[in-house]
């Protein structure tokens, strides 16, 4: 399994970060379809529904799929042999940061289902503030893999 996994490293590697690059993606534009969605639409207009479909579809279609394509080939990266050092900082504080992405993507996903229905409680300036997370955890990820600078 091992030696599997270890010829099959580059292709899992480019998998992985096609995934996460997607799944950023999604993470940048979700809160911001959010704002849109406070700020210009009246429950039940055509407006309403039209971010509704928009928001479903980009956190069902696309950031789910590639969430947990993201999280499959980084754990199959982890088993591959000699990969990490696991006496390093850097592979914690990257856990940490994609286990905070995670949480985030949970949090859109709750955000979107009140959105739909008709709890406008979050204003936009606070789905402004929330979309800076996803940037500054993919700091965090990748000068942690990059640089490993601890």
């Amino acid at each position: 399994m091992t030696d599997s996994l270890a010829s099959l490293y580059p292709w899992i590697k480019s998998l992985h970060i096609i995934a996460f690059v997607a799944w950023m993606a999604g993470l940048f534009y979700l809160p911001r379809l959010f704002v849109y969605h406070v700020e210009q639409a009246q429950v039940g207009t055509d407006k309403a529904q039209m971010l509704e479909t928009m928001e479903r579809k980009l956190l069902k279609v696309i950031m789910n799929p590639a969430m947990i394509v993201t999280w499959i080939c980084g754990l199959l990266m982890i088993g591959t042999p000699g990969l990490i050092d696991w006496t390093a900082a850097w592979p914690y504080a990257k856990a940490a940061a994609v286990i905070a992405m995670t949480w985030f993507h949970m949090w859109c996903g709750k955000q979107r289902k009140q959105l739909a229905a008709g709890d406008f409680s979050v204003p936009g300036r606070s789905y402004r503030l929330m979309n800076e997370v996803p940037t500054l955890l993919l700091i965090v990820i990748v000068v942690s893999v990059v640089a490993r600078p601890f």
